[in-house]
């Protein structure tokens, strides 16, 4: 039940590239509401960083978007190769150009929230990076690649804005 069966994809055959040859890549943003000792979910958000392969720096699942997937089914794929996790994908954050530092060229990467739903407790690359649950300000603090950064005050600024519309709604309806 908590072991996903499946190996991480790799190689370039299926990579996509835009119009200006630069590689496609889809980030993900897990995250979840912190339970208290009591098992109460609060208003307050957490989200999974993982290691960078090398083990160097922390950022948010990502990778190639392939020809035979969409960019949601990427973000997932994704998700659950690096940090083990299966969730809700939601509406996309964003998309970004930044330079990639092994390459000098331009990639495009397109970033999406996903509502974690399941920790896994084996997954494809469980030997090669680590995961840590954070709150959002430690992540923004340790994330090295800034179009990620960007992403995570999106996806605050939308659960912010939902929380404040729920909250109005109950308001009126009291």
């Amino acid at each position: 039940k908590d072991m996903a069966c499946l190996v991480s994809r790799s190689g370039r055959e299926f990579q996509r590239y835009n119009n200006m040859g630069g590689r496609q890549v889809v980030g993900c943003i897990p995250y979840r509401y912190k339970e208290d000792k009591d098992g109460n979910t609060s208003d307050e958000l957490e989200v999974l960083v993982v290691s960078s392969q090398k083990g160097q720096g922390l950022m948010f699942p990502k990778g190639g978007w392939e020809l035979d997937e969409s960019v949601e089914e990427a973000a997932c794929r994704e998700s659950l190769e690096e940090a083990g996790v299966l969730g809700i994908i939601e509406r996309e954050l964003g998309q970004w150009n930044f330079i990639s530092k092994r390459y000098g060229i331009y990639y495009e990467g397109h970033m999406f929230p996903m509502l974690v739903k399941e920790q896994l407790d084996m997954w494809p690359e469980k030997n090669h990076r680590k995961r840590i649950w954070m709150t959002v300000a430690e992540a923004r603090e340790v994330c090295q690649h800034w179009w990620m950064k960007e992403a995570l005050d999106i996806l605050v600024q939308r659960i912010m804005s939902s929380q404040l519309r729920k909250n109005d709604i109950a308001m009126a309806n009291s």
